[in-house]
């Protein structure tokens, strides 16, 4: 995929995280490209579904094998607008995707570089291809905004977690 298609495919993932932070969820959203054409899309549903390992990367993944009658993902792209942690990090590996772009990065659970790297582990039978940054700053963005609302902190400074790591 072009930078541009990735930038495309980033907005539809961030339409799901809208879809989630009206419904309280943090603002995670994912889909799942093939050829280039949309697979699945998903966005976070751990408070809805009472399940923590119901984050967007993984609903997309359990729906694109679905929808394609098979557990191997070796033709297809993930877009989230957050870096993968370590249990959606392993699911990517073990689906065998092709690639992963994700916008802002995550340095308190990032496993695609901030706190560790399981994406790209050399010991792992997978490695796909990473692409992070893509429209970090929205993406970031929709994240602080809606942990500052949940503090009671619209003014909330933009530091912390989800800041720009361009220089990874």
């Amino acid at each position: 995929m072009r930078d541009t298609d990735d930038e495309h495919w980033m907005r539809e993932a961030l339409a799901r995280a809208r879809d989630a932070a009206r419904d309280a969820e943090v603002p995670v959203g994912a889909v799942i490209v093939r050829d280039g054409e949309l697979l699945a899309a998903a966005a976070n549903r751990t408070l809805r579904d009472q399940d923590p390992t119901a984050h967007a990367e993984t609903l997309a993944i359990r729906a694109a094998a679905a929808s394609l009658g098979r557990w191997r993902l070796d033709d297809c792209t993930l877009v989230v607008t957050l870096e993968p942690c370590a249990m959606c990090a392993g699911a990517i590996v073990l689906a065998r995707l092709a690639r992963v772009v994700f916008g802002a990065w995550d340095d308190k659970a990032g496993m695609a570089g901030s706190v560790g790297d399981l994406l790209r582990h050399p010991r792992l039978n997978h490695r796909p291809q990473v692409r992070g940054g893509v429209l970090q700053e929205e993406c970031g963005a929709m994240l602080r905004d809606f942990f500052a609302a949940r503090r009671g902190r619209i003014d909330a400074p933009l530091e912390g977690p989800f800041t720009d790591q361009s220089a990874r």
